[in-house]
């Protein structure tokens, strides 16, 4: 397609795996990472492997003045951006404790990662979008947990900035329709990455109890949705909406709400 594409966090996982396939149907691509240098290589080499463009940018996304430098740094590079695609995010090491113990810098650090770290991009991408009148997309991607809280894993403010995710989506989209820009957030369930390694198997078998299709997601589960909301003309009239993409791990999340163990 030719278009400037930006993912965020794609060293490795979903972001790794969206930024080829955006590649793959012919588009330039910009890859950020932080502390995987190797993996950021990988993805660049994998998309250039397609005949277009691939930069990398060393960035924390937790930073407000990296995020600005990032987004200097690709509009330098590409001139124009078309899509955004807000994936980097991720729970950090969580402190032991409950909410009273947690030191409020651990909270600071997952509400920039997870949530500011859009905004601050998103701003950057819109305000080019309307410069240059390109009919943009914007995908953001959340969680389940932004539904549903996941107090065993003390992820308390991750839950917390999934949400804010899902209430930015919904009320920037609502403002920049009118220019062409789309903004949609996918919430992904369990997907089987190189951070499922800090998992057991009793973990796994835990969670693949809770999908409905009984077995756990991979990240070619997650792209074909995150190429459809990047589009240029299919959701077109898809504005602000969250797309589970799950394998029915959120419905059963209901359901455990609405009933006993013992029914």
């Amino acid at each position: 397609m030719g278009r400037n594409v930006l993912v965020t966090g794609s060293s490795h996982g979903i972001g790794q795996a969206a930024a080829i396939a955006f590649a793959k149907q012919g588009d330039n691509v910009g890859i950020t990472y932080l502390k995987t240098p190797e993996g950021a290589e990988k993805t660049a080499e994998e998309c250039r492997k397609y005949g277009v463009r691939a930069e990398i940018y060393k960035v924390d996304l937790s930073v407000r003045e990296e995020c600005l430098a990032l987004m200097d740094a690709f509009l330098r590079d590409f001139k124009t951006i078309d899509v955004l695609v807000n994936n980097a995010g991720g729970a950090l090491k969580m402190p032991k404790g409950e909410f009273v113990d947690m030191p409020l810098d651990y909270w600071d650090s997952q509400i920039n990662l997870n949530l500011n770290a859009a905004a601050y991009c998103s701003q950057a991408a819109i305000r080019n979008m309307k410069e240059n009148h390109i009919e943009g997309r914007i995908v953001n991607i959340g969680s389940i947990h932004g539904q549903f809280g996941w107090v065993r894993r003390k992820m308390l403010p991750y839950c917390a900035a999934k949400a804010g995710i899902e209430g930015f989506t919904r009320s920037i989209a609502c403002e920049v329709a009118k220019y062409g820009i789309v903004v949609n957030c996918i919430a992904p369930g369990f997907i089987m990455t190189k951070l499922s390694d800090r998992y057991s198997e009793r973990d796994l078998e835990g969670f693949k109890r809770k999908i409905a299709t009984g077995f756990l997601g991979q990240t070619s589960d997650i792209v074909p949705s995150i190429l459809f909301l990047a589009d240029p003309v299919a959701p077109r009239y898809i504005i602000g909406q969250v797309l589970h993409v799950d394998g029915g791990m959120s419905v059963d999340q209901i359901i455990d709400c609405m009933y006993d163990d013992e029914f």
